[in-house]
């Protein structure tokens, strides 16, 4: 049973791993255009008040910061299940141990961290870049319905 946990993993890790990966991607792509295309058309003076504006604004902002913070975990588990596999071959190779061939399977074992990092940096870019775009907008109908107090 091990044997076969360890020939699945071998045959189809990079798969889901990079496949997780490139679905969080694709997500965090996604609700990102969808949130830049709100913020630049919000109408700030329709809201009558300040609680519908916010839910408004930060609607899907989680997901982009979620899928920003957990994305190196992701491709630390494709590290480790990469390296996991390595020494597995390792221990089973009877003792013919072949430097270059641990360096190439460890090397590649790395390869899922650095997409998770790839992943993880613009989502935080976009993240904070979206919550400056909140924070503006937030500021405009606290200005807008600061000048209808003082008119009032």
């Amino acid at each position: 049973m091990t044997t076969a946990l360890f020939d699945f993993l071998k045959n189809y890790s990079d798969y889901i791993i990079l496949g997780l990966l490139g679905l969080m991607s694709f997500i965090m792509i996604w609700f990102v255009i969808e949130r830049f295309i709100f913020l630049s058309r919000v109408k700030v003076h329709a809201y009558s008040n300040i609680h519908s504006l916010d839910i408004d604004l930060n609607r899907h902002l989680t997901i982009i910061s979620t899928i920003g913070a957990n994305a190196p975990y992701i491709g630390l588990l494709g590290t480790v299940v990469g390296i996991l596999l390595t020494f597995y071959d390792l221990g089973n190779s009877g003792g013919d141990i072949d430097a270059s061939a641990i360096m190439l399977h460890l090397s590649l074992a790395l390869k899922a961290t650095a997409v998770g990092i790839l992943v993880a940096i613009p989502s935080m870019v976009f993240y904070s870049a979206l919550g400056r775009k909140v924070e503006v907008n937030r500021l405009k109908w606290k200005a807008l319905n600061s000048q209808k107090n003082i008119g009032a």
